[in-house]
């Protein structure tokens, strides 16, 4: 994102967490419209510039815009070709959410149908979309339908007092869902909101977490997740996150206010209370001082003790203790217990290469030449023998590179004046 905004000057300044606009932007909106409604945008950009671009308060408001804007395009035109492909995705999501923004509202009727038979009496609810508005933007799976969403069922346009006839009665068993893991997505969610986790504090502090930007800030929060995984206390199990064994003991062995956000939104209201020039700053950060030195004598002084639980029989070439088997962000590792020693060695990898037969990812595990690719249901595969496969598909298969040449090749060809006019002349009796 940092290149689209310093040397391709495609989209605004990044390092914000505003998603709001202030009202001297408005004005720019129609050029920031034009710029970007080209290839496969062309046809929102159309509509959009249909009508005059009206602001609402939901995404322009001063007020809740702090150093720096929402994240919009900028009124530098797209070059074809010139992003990769990891610019072209942060590109097409800033994109489609700017013009969802100024497309006209998603509009649906909800039905609740009530029907009786014999004594019996059943329900159903479902939404008949009337209008898709922003959401036409979006193809079929690229935003999240909320359980009740109009996703989940639509209905029949149908009238009181119908009659139909029974074509089948299936019973149904069914359990509440525990709630879903966090995903890297939504986690980062839950530190910018963190409201709906803190059910119990007081609205007072709720209200603090929600102005000040939750948890960290946005040029933090992934690094603090970063450092969860490099620590071990959190892994990657597929694309959600678990809490390690390490992880869970941590928690059961630090105080009770190190574990809720409530602890950061007190911290925020004196901070607020200084710059009004209500609190002392030196008497704030004596209080740190003070609370930090209890936290950690209460936990020198806890009973408690943290055991690994991951011991392995392989000894640490460095030092010769133990080392642990871990899930890193990539793969299995061995981690010498002592982090004064610091070693580590992978044991396996998942790499973006698919198995053949499944394709899901494979697991690349051994060493050297005894490498080898291990894939969920059971297929394998050497290294070597692998790379020579690659290398003969990649012989036999032309390149998406290959393709878009010679196509542009053909609409040159078809568009030469002088081939024309040398066919316009042709007289076939």
């Amino acid at each position: 994102m940092q290149k689209l905004y310093e040397q391709h000057k495609l989209l605004t300044y990044p390092r914000t967490d505003s998603r709001y606009l202030t009202a001297d932007i408005v004005s720019t909106l129609l050029e920031r419209v034009k710029a970007c409604g080209v290839l496969e945008y062309s046809k929102f950009a159309f509509k959009i510039l249909k009508e005059p671009i009206k602001a609402s308060k939901s995404f322009v408001d001063d007020s809740k815009v702090s150093d720096h804007h929402a994240i919009i395009p900028t009124e530098q035109v797209v070059v074809p070709g010139i992003l990769n492909n990891d610019e072209r995705k942060i590109y097409d999501l800033v994109i489609k959410r700017f013009f969802a923004v100024l497309y006209p509202p998603f509009e649906y009727e909800e039905t609740v149908i009530k029907a009786t038979i014999g004594a019996e009496t059943f329900m159903a609810k479902g939404k008949n979309v009337l209008k898709e508005g922003w959401k036409e933007v979006y193809k079929k799976g690229e935003i999240e339908e909320k359980a009740d969403d109009y996703g989940e069922q639509r209905l029949p346009k149908i009238e009181k007092g119908d009659i139909f006839k029974i074509k089948s009665l299936t019973k149904t068993q069914g359990e509440t869902k525990p709630p879903a893991y966090f995903d890297e997505g939504n986690l980062l969610s839950a530190m910018e909101n963190p409201k709906k986790y803190m059910s119990t504090e007081s609205k007072d502090l709720i209200k603090t977490i929600g102005e000040t930007g939750g948890l960290g800030t946005v040029a933090t929060r992934a690094d603090i997740i970063e450092k969860l995984f490099n620590s071990f206390l959190i892994e990657k199990r597929g694309k959600s996150i678990h809490i390690t064994s390490k992880g869970k003991q941590l928690l059961e062995l630090v105080p009770e206010g190190l574990k809720t956000p409530a602890l950061t939104a007190e911290w925020e209201q004196k901070l607020d209370l200084i710059a009004k020039g209500k609190l002392s700053k030196n008497n704030f950060i004596t209080e740190m001082k003070d609370y930090t030195k209890q936290a950690v004598k209460e936990i020198k002084n806890s009973e408690q003790k943290f055991k690994h639980d991951n011991i392995t029989r392989t000894k640490c070439p460095e030092c010769g203790k133990p080392m642990l088997e871990v899930n890193g962000k990539r793969g299995k590792m061995l981690v010498c217990q002592d982090r004064e020693c610091g070693f580590k060695k992978g044991i396996s990898q998942v790499t973006n290469a698919r198995c053949p037969n499944c394709r899901k990812k494979l697991e690349l595990r051994g060493e050297g030449q005894g490498k080898i690719f291990v894939c969920p249901c059971g297929y394998k595969e050497k290294l070597d023998i692998f790379n020579e496969r690659k290398k003969k598909e990649a012989n036999t298969k032309v390149s998406k590179k290959d393709v878009s040449k010679y196509l542009h090749k053909q609409e040159e060809e078809l568009a030469n004046p002088a081939l024309a006019e040398a066919l316009a002349k042709l007289k076939l009796d």
